[in-house]
């Protein structure tokens, strides 16, 4: 018996992995967090199977459904939004699968930051402009960050960011990386990215949180900042598929 936590994806049926797709139609029981991820996502899963939302289910509680497929020798797909290893909550899930012996694997999903920006139809990494990309979040009640994890720290380093959980926090978002970038530097607000009613805000660190307030978002947004953001067309050539670069795939031609 084997639980696999399956990354979805964004929200879309269709950017499911064909193997996470695969273990979903194979697994006995399908336990999904219906709040980030579509029914029609596990619709996949076999006829009789035991498919419960865990939205409304504690830790505890969806632990006792996996331990009782153990029992009974059953496989689990525990599915979650995006990719699983990205605050998908499942680190205290395998802690309580090691202590009672039962064997988990985990399979990737699309995540949000990479959905949104094939929707925004343009790349994270552009040459000379931006290189990096942090994933983070602001602190919240239920869950501080670590010690010197804080966006004025990222900031320092200009990369864009990829914040998840801060759409409440656009004050303080902008409060405090306004010094690093300046006021006018691209934002671009993702809610509910691969869903249909997905929607994309664009704007700047000194009017997005208008922006946003205007639409009456509050939940389920992904922010990013960064000048990589902007309508950029001046800017260096890949050095990739440069001819006077060489290398293994395309040496250098010999002179005649």
């Amino acid at each position: 018996m084997t639980v696999y936590f399956i990354g979805a994806g964004p929200g879309d049926p269709e950017l499911l992995t064909k193997k996470a797709e695969r273990i979903i139609g194979e697994c006995p029981v399908c336990l999904y967090a219906g709040s980030l991820v579509p029914q029609e996502v596990v619709r996949c899963a076999p006829d009789g199977a035991r498919v419960l939302d865990t939205a409304p289910m504690t830790l505890d509680e969806t632990h006792a459904e996996i331990f009782a497929a153990h029992q009974r020798g059953e496989h689990v797909a525990r599915v979650h939004s995006g990719d699983p290893s990205l605050y998908g909550a499942i680190a205290e899930q395998i802690r309580r699968l090691r202590e009672d012996g039962i064997d988990y694997q985990i399979i990737p999903g699309v995540p949000a930051y990479a959905a949104a920006a094939a929707a925004l139809g343009q790349e994270l990494t552009i040459p000379e402009i931006g290189q990096s990309i942090v994933l983070t979040r602001v602190s919240m009640k239920s869950t501080s960050m670590p010690p010197g994890e804080t966006l004025e720290n990222f900031a320092r380093t200009g990369a864009t960011l990829a914040i998840h959980l801060g759409i409440r926090n656009l004050r303080a978002i902008e409060r405090e990386l306004t010094p690093f970038y300046g006021s006018d530097c691209p934002v671009v607000v993702g809610y509910r990215v691969g869903w249909p009613d997905q929607m994309f805000i664009r704007g700047t660190l000194s009017d997005i949180r208008e922006k946003v307030r205007a639409e009456k978002l509050t939940r389920t947004a992904l922010i990013l900042v960064g000048p990589v953001l902007g309508q950029i067309q001046d800017f260096k050539d890949s050095a990739l598929y440069d001819p006077k670069m060489e290398h293994v795939l395309r040496p250098k031609a010999k002179a005649s």
